[in-house]
């Protein structure tokens, strides 16, 4: 279970975060073109309208891919968290339903929103938040990224958040937003320690979380299921920072940050003797290598969005997370 170990079928997991100081973007001018350094320039990461095309290229290529339960369809318009947890549904889809989705409901998302944060260097990335005809009356919010000019709009973050708790972003007199670096200090906890600090309190508990369904509800839930008559269940939490599983954020309205993060967690499942563990569903089994005998271990990426104030706990507004892989012995 070690942290170097990535989930089942990851995509692009070794792309670099930032490119090159040597390389140029072209941008045409009045004028004529001119050379913008992208890793120098401090500009928006999108258009309003590249932003709006991203999001129906996703929309399109992700019903494509649900309908016929095939992971290529969309596999160029997701990335790391997304990719994960959503190449893995699918491959347990294609296992079970050869011929495609039985139960296929085209995704629409309306009532679109955008945040886009002016920055320098790459990746570039914004947010949209919509309404979706699926999950309730919960907002979507979906955190797109590329990492260069040429490069597609890939969703790397989807997380579902009840409405009216989004928070208002810091945007500029032209409405564009502002990027909290990874390693900023101004808030409870640094972006970029979020994830460990996550996994650190499911394990241990503490203060530096505030109360709620993805943290001391979830923790008080896996202690309720730890022990059960016939079956001992071990939970272990791994951070995951590196890559497309960056956390990316935005400067919220009071000077706090809106968090987008990644975690993974493992559960195994170990039967007493004499008796055995439950027969997972048919989508864990299409997933699972191995047989299962006395032991069942699940691996789950999971991405989370939370509020970090500038000072008090940080509270987890949303977690989505998907089953990547499985093993029996």
């Amino acid at each position: 279970m070690s942290q170097e170990r990535g989930p089942r079928r990851p995509r692009r997991l070794e792309k670099c975060a930032l490119i090159s100081a040597s390389a140029t973007a072209l941008s045409l001018a009045a004028s004529g073109c001119v050379v913008v350094h992208g890793e120098r320039e401090v500009l928006p990461s999108a258009t309003r309208a590249e932003a709006a095309k991203a999001l129906e290229r996703f929309t399109t290529a992700y019903n494509e891919a649900d309908k016929a339960f095939d992971a290529d369809l969309d596999a160029d318009r997701t990335t790391g968290a997304l990719a994960a947890i959503d190449s893995a549904r699918l491959e347990a889809g294609a296992a079970n339903h050869p011929d495609g989705n039985p139960t296929h409901t085209p995704l629409e998302l309306s009532d679109a929103r955008f945040t886009i944060p002016k920055k320098a260097g790459w990746p570039r990335w914004f947010l949209a938040d919509t309404k979706a005809n699926k999950g309730g009356d919960a907002r979507w919010l979906l955190v797109f990224t590329r990492d260069g000019l040429e490069d597609t709009w890939e969703a790397a973050y989807l997380t579902l958040v009840a409405p009216g708790k989004v928070p208002e972003f810091k945007t500029d007199a032209d409405g564009w937003a502002e990027a909290v670096p990874a390693n900023a200090t101004d808030v409870s906890m640094p972006p970029a320690e979020l994830s460990k600090g996550y996994t650190t309190y499911l394990q241990d508990g503490g203060k530096t979380f505030a109360d709620g369904t993805h943290t001391s509800s979830w923790r008080a839930l896996r202690e309720k299921r730890s022990t059960r008559p016939g079956l001992a269940t071990q939970y272990i939490d791994e951070p995951l920072t590196n890559g497309d599983y960056a956390p990316l954020a935005l400067r919220t309205k009071d000077g706090g940050a809106l968090v987008f993060f990644t975690t993974r967690h493992f559960e195994k499942q170990t039967a007493a003797q004499g008796a055995s563990v439950p027969t997972p569903n048919k989508d864990v089994l299409a997933l699972t290598d191995g047989e299962i005998k006395q032991s069942l271990t699940m691996e789950f990426v999971s991405n989370e969005v939370a509020l970090d104030p500038v000072d008090g706990p940080v509270s987890v507004l949303g977690r989505v997370q998907g089953l990547t892989s499985a093993k029996g012995e």
